[in-house]
């Protein structure tokens, strides 16, 4: 119903901004609650940033708060992740998921499994 396309990746030095984007193509695009997740090689996946129906709400990694943004446009069906500041450790491949639903609550939206559909992922590195 919901795929997801990834792009914007690249390298990019510490200190350095980079906009990552997500284009959404289905039914219904404003209908899903959209998140972030990233996976560095040799580590778990882990949880970004969200962002509601309407993108009033938004949840944060604690190490990501006041460095990334991550916004959407539901009329162009994307989602975007602005990410400023940049460190090495932010270097992993990024992925943009979609969950159904207009709920919004951290437990729904910071747990992998709650995300019913997932993009190909973009990798993003970051030197020092």
């Amino acid at each position: 119903q919901v795929q997801l396309v990834e792009s914007g990746g690249g390298l990019v030095q510490a200190g350095g901004s980079l906009r990552l984007s997500c284009a959404a193509s289905g039914r219904t695009f404003s209908t899903y609650r959209m998140g972030w997740f990233r996976q560095a090689p040799g580590k778990e996946r882990e949880f970004v940033a969200a962002i509601s129906l309407s993108g009033a709400n938004t949840y944060y990694l604690d190490s990501v708060k006041g460095r990334f943004s991550i916004s959407r446009d539901n009329a162009k069906n994307a989602v975007y992740l602005q990410m400023n500041s940049l460190k090495p450790d932010d270097t992993a491949v990024y992925y943009c998921a979609a969950a159904y639903g207009w709920v919004f609550s951290y437990d729904r939206v910071a747990t992998g499994d709650k995300y019913e559909y997932w993009g190909q992922g973009t990798q993003v590195t970051v030197s020092s």
